[in-house]
């Protein structure tokens, strides 16, 4: 995990959460990067707005991208930049971030994710007395291992519950449209990047057209133009951006909202710490929709230690914070003894 905290001339201040998953030195490259290029950019005038700073940041760093290849780096310290502006707007306003976006709920539906093929029964079982209701399992290790997994899932969940599974692009695209046809008896709600999110079009279609059950992907697609196309060419059920990954908040919400104006549902992918986590949850409760979060099930003490309760399940439900801005503050104190990297002065 990666935070970002950003502080104004009035001295409020707002947190962020920048993607750095891979390499495992990633965290340290970003905030190399945030500390040496993008601060100079924001300290260097005066913004009016978040979005005013994303598009100016963007526009600045926009060759340095071109020559360095460093496109999805420098795209996640904007995210993570834009969504600590985002928790400084709302608190300047005194209003949780949801309702400053123009959302008309405080809760979302979640799901937890991250459950794995070694016996995965044993950590959804704990789920389900936690209050989840909606499952995603780690799918791509074998159709003996997946579909004895999915069986034992089913049947835990009853059917009342959600199942989804997630290939992580293990499958080229035989084996996908091999794999669909038995998939059916598990009655997924969806199948997440059975294939590499970047093969062909004709592809995605094909495995579409093969499929009985909605087909997901988005949180390996960045731009706007390119959620566009993938829209336009209807090749996705569920459409999946990543916030931290690309886009914020600034770019996230209108991308959401695109969405579901197509009549696709929105389920905004995360995996990270408790503050990408709790911006996730915003951003969804203001595009609306029938989308859920999605909520990594393992052990996380830098989202617990973040966010604490904050985002638990009831009932299949997580309500957000009634305080203003991302409504969490970072207990840097008890996340003392995973720091790896201490912050820039």
């Amino acid at each position: 995990m990666l935070l970002v905290k950003v502080i104004d001339k009035d001295g409020a201040c707002g947190w962020g959460e920048i993607w750095c998953n891979f390499p495992a030195y990633g965290a340290e490259h970003r905030a190399r990067m945030v500390a040496d290029t993008f601060a100079d950019i924001l300290t260097a005038r005066t913004f009016t707005d978040a979005q005013e700073a994303f598009d100016v940041l963007t526009a600045i760093t926009h060759i340095l991208a071109i020559q360095s290849g460093e496109h999805g780096p420098i795209r996640q310290c904007i995210a993570g930049l834009d969504i600590a502006l985002h928790d400084l707007a709302g608190k300047k306003a005194g209003l949780p971030l949801w309702q400053l976006l123009g959302g008309r709920r405080d809760n979302v539906p979640i799901y937890a994710s991250g459950i794995n093929p070694t016996q995965p029964e044993l950590i959804a079982t704990k789920a389900l007395a936690a209050g989840y209701r909606n499952f995603k399992l780690k799918v791509g290790f074998g159709n003996d291992i997946d579909f004895a997994n999915l069986k034992k899932l089913r049947t835990l969940i009853a059917p009342a519950g959600m199942l989804m599974a997630d290939a992580n692009q293990a499958w080229d695209i035989e084996q996908a449209c091999a794999n669909v046809a038995r998939l059916q008896e598990f009655d997924l709600t969806w199948l997440e990047e059975p294939i590499a999110a970047d093969r062909p079009a004709a592809e995605w279609m094909k495995l579409k057209q093969a499929a009985s059950m909605p087909i997901a992907a988005g949180e390996n697609i960045a731009g706007t133009d390119a959620f566009k196309s993938a829209i336009a060419a209807d090749l996705f059920d569920v459409i999946q951006p990543d916030l931290a990954k690309w886009g914020g908040i600034t770019k996230g919400l209108p991308v959401a909202k695109a969405i579901i104006a197509a009549n696709r549902r929105y389920c905004p992918h995360f995996l990270g710490g408790g503050i990408g986590l709790v911006a996730s949850a915003h951003l969804l409760a203001a595009a609306g929709g029938d989308g859920l979060l999605e909520v990594d099930i393992n052990e996380n003490p830098l989202r617990t230690c973040c966010v604490g309760n904050l985002l638990s399940a009831n009932d299949g439900m997580a309500a957000l914070s009634p305080d203003a801005g991302l409504g969490v503050e970072p207990d840097l104190a008890a996340l003392k003894p995973y720091l790896v990297a201490a912050p820039s002065p």
